[in-house]
């Protein structure tokens, strides 16, 4: 729950660039002197041994620089990445003006920590030159604290294949699972409910059971078997297991003929409808409750898929949230619905915490876009603008913020509903994106094509995106550009129209 705490305001002295690298003097025995020209010739292509930088600061700071640029000619990340074996040199200084971006915007290489003690312990062979400059690019990126930052965790609310979360813990009134005991079993596990399942007969089987053959007992039955001048009330009951006998025999209407009730007495026949009647109510619960916990479309669920990452791009010179959801059924969803959340922790302003707190987000209520009529993948789009909750969001905040957004998926199931609707049980599917898989810039690539006069699905495309020129500002910050825009124009088309009339 920690983990969706809103992150306080950056503060102003953890902005910089990355520590300049002195030229310190190598440590004692770092380098074995090697003979005549080659050693000096080494040297002097080398430049100077091989310093200890000190390692980068491991806190979340900001570095100056454009995230959305590639990296320059000079970059220790692009010539590490393009293979060059030159040098590695030290970073530009901060420019006065330049823009603020978290260190993990940049692009660096992952380099194991097991690598930091294989580093510091050197051996007393002399390695070639380009494996100096490799490892040094390598150490270089290792301090980087981007790479702690790549590797931030926490709990999901709710996981990507749909399952909340959420423990309930301390329920004090239980007998409230009790008033409703039909959704209670049905709700079960299929082990826990065949377990019930069958401890309903066993159960009804062996006290009747042990009735009858208490009935018989206390009529002296068992004792007078054989004696065809007694008028017993039960025949043929000689002990427990054969009035266990007579009681699955009874309630399940086998009637082999050989144990039976007679009419000598009141009780004998009582018992037989009292175990009729209550024979008919398990029947009709248990074989209700299997039913509808085998016809429940809730693995239905596992053929409604949805993309891996949300992506952010411009729609119609708007900014906006998309997603993808496909059904890889023939039979498809009824009456579908879509819906989403977005799960945030905040602070008032008078000082209260709320966590996780809901908040809707807009996929087409409106305009009755979140009906969907799901027969090829679709694309769901969430408009950016003042009633968005990412309104205020650009490319660098999106990199400090935590927060979680739910799709709600929801339809009918075509193959168990009517013409009216009125059968159909409702499915349900459900998944979560976090803001670390959320793509900047980038579109979803088309899987649909026309062959042989109908539509072709590729699913194998599904996942695909490509990158856009998209801005890397908020959808705020580009609507009063544009407004600002707009503003000069007009004035401009004053000035000229002015300009222009006759004196």
């Amino acid at each position: 729950m920690l983990a969706y705490l809103p992150r306080p305001p950056a503060d102003t002295s953890r902005y910089g660039t990355f520590p300049q690298k002195p030229d310190l003097p190598a440590a004692p025995g770092a380098l074995v002197e090697d003979s005549g020209q080659q050693a000096a010739a080494t040297t002097a292509k080398r430049g100077a041994p091989m310093p200890n930088y000190p390692s980068a600061p491991r806190h979340s700071g900001f570095v100056p620089g454009e995230p959305s640029l590639p990296p320059s000619r000079g970059s220790l990340s692009a010539q590490h990445h393009r293979g060059r074996p030159s040098w590695c040199p030290p970073p530009a200084p901060q420019e006065a003006g330049a823009r603020l971006y978290p260190l993990h915007a940049l692009s660096v290489a992952n380099i194991p920590n097991s690598s930091r003690g294989r580093t510091s312990a050197r051996s007393s062979t002399i390695p070639t030159p380009e494996g100096l400059q490799s490892r040094r690019c390598k150490l270089l990126e290792e301090d980087s604290p981007t790479v702690q930052a790549g590797k931030r965790q926490r709990q999901r609310y709710v996981t990507k294949v749909g399952k909340c979360q959420v423990n309930l813990g301390n329920i004090q009134d239980k007998k409230r699972f009790l008033s409703d005991i039909f959704t209670t079993i049905v709700d079960l596990k299929y082990r826990w409910f065949l377990f019930v399942f069958m401890m309903c007969y066993v159960l009804t089987w062996v006290v009747f059971g042990f009735i009858y053959f208490f009935d018989a007992w206390v009529r002296g039955d068992i004792g007078h078997q054989g004696d065809p001048e007694w008028q017993a009330c039960i025949e043929n009951v000689d002990g427990f297991v054969s009035a266990l006998l007579l009681s699955v025999e009874s309630q399940r209407t086998i009637g082999y003929g050989t144990r039976m009730v007679t009419a000598n007495c009141a009780e004998g026949v009582i018992l037989l409808i009292a175990q009729s009647i209550v024979g008919s109510m398990i029947d009709a619960m248990m074989v209700g409750c299997m039913f509808v916990k085998i016809s429940r479309p809730k693995k239905r669920a596992q053929t409604l898929i949805f993309s891996k990452n949300c992506v952010i791009s411009r729609r119609d010179e708007k900014l906006c949230l998309m997603f993808r959801v496909g059904d890889l059924r023939e039979s498809h969803m009824v009456d579908a619905k879509i819906r989403a959340k977005l799960i945030k922790s905040r602070q008032t302003a008078e000082g209260e915490f709320i966590p996780l707190e809901q908040s809707e987000l807009n996929l087409g209520y409106d305009t009755g876009e979140d009906r969907l009529f799901l027969v090829e993948p679709q694309i769901i789009c969430h408009v950016i603008n003042h009633h968005s909750p990412f309104w205020d969001m650009s490319a660098e905040s999106l990199r400090r913020e935590q927060f979680e957004i739910i799709i709600i998926l929801e339809g009918i199931v075509e193959a168990t509903g009517n013409r009216c609707l009125a059968a159909g049980m409702t499915c349900q599917a459900r998944t979560s994106y976090t803001e670390d898989e959320i793509l900047w810039g980038y579109r979803f690539e088309p899987c649909m094509s026309l062959e042989k006069g109908a539509f072709q699905v590729d699913y194998s495309r599904f996942e695909m995106t490509f990158e856009v020129q998209t801005p890397a500002a908020s959808a705020k910050e580009l609507h009063e550009l544009k407004e600002l825009e707009q503003q000069e124009h007009s004035t401009l088309s004053l000035y000229w129209d002015h300009l222009l009339q006759p004196c």
